[in-house]
């Protein structure tokens, strides 16, 4: 309970608020007996029928989807911000790439092939995307560690395990990493669509 508990004798708190139902009990099987068991002798007492029964699994279970269905809007938003990444490392390799053109253009002057220029973009995209990565991996490891050993217990007075989905991050980062070095393939070859002479001929 967020709100913080009190315990007392049940003589005790009788005595003191005059309530005298009793509307929720905890029952624990001994050893050997089954909880199925269990709850079919109570469902068959006169007022089984009437009797609201849950065990931990189920309510485990309940929680589990109710925070699933809430973090259901959090993948959206998560994919959603993934898309708009990539639609930025495009346009931003598409500007850099048609704005380096007469750089493209001297270098083949010089003998660099149209192959190495572009293996020399893909290198350029890859790893600027995988330092985007490892500092974004960083910064949500901070924020999570805070989420759930600082903020959760002071503002829930409860808190929860903290898991590290590797395989998904993993898929993650290699797809974004793909598409960058995809993208800076694809704008490379753009830049690299007209002739090295024509490139460069605005700046002799």
């Amino acid at each position: 309970n967020q709100g913080g508990s009190v315990v007392i004798q049940l003589q005790d708190y009788q005595r003191l608020t005059g309530e005298r139902e009793v509307t929720d009990a905890a029952l624990w099987t001994a050893r050997g007996v089954d909880a199925a068991t269990l709850e079919g002798s109570l469902r068959a007492l006169p007022f089984g029928a009437s009797l609201n029964m849950m065990r931990p699994g189920d309510i485990r279970a309940m929680s589990l989807k109710i925070f699933d269905r809430s973090f259901a809007v959090t993948y959206l938003l998560e994919a959603i911000a993934i898309a708009i990444g990539l639609s930025g490392i495009a346009a931003s390799f598409s500007a850099q790439t048609l704005a380096r053109a007469r750089e493209f253009g001297m270098l083949r002057h010089v003998g660099v092939t149209r192959r190495q220029v572009l293996q020399l973009l893909a290198f350029e995209g890859g790893l600027l995307t995988s330092l985007g990565v490892v500092a974004g991996f960083a910064l949500g490891l901070v924020i999570s560690l805070i989420l759930v050993y600082v903020i959760n217990p002071q503002s829930f007075h409860w808190t929860m395990g903290l898991h590290l989905p590797w395989p998904l991050l993993g898929s993650v980062a290699a797809v974004l990493v793909t598409a960058s070095v995809a993208t800076a393939l694809v704008s490379g070859r753009q830049a690299l669509s007209g002739g090295p002479v024509r490139a460069v001929r605005e700046d002799w």
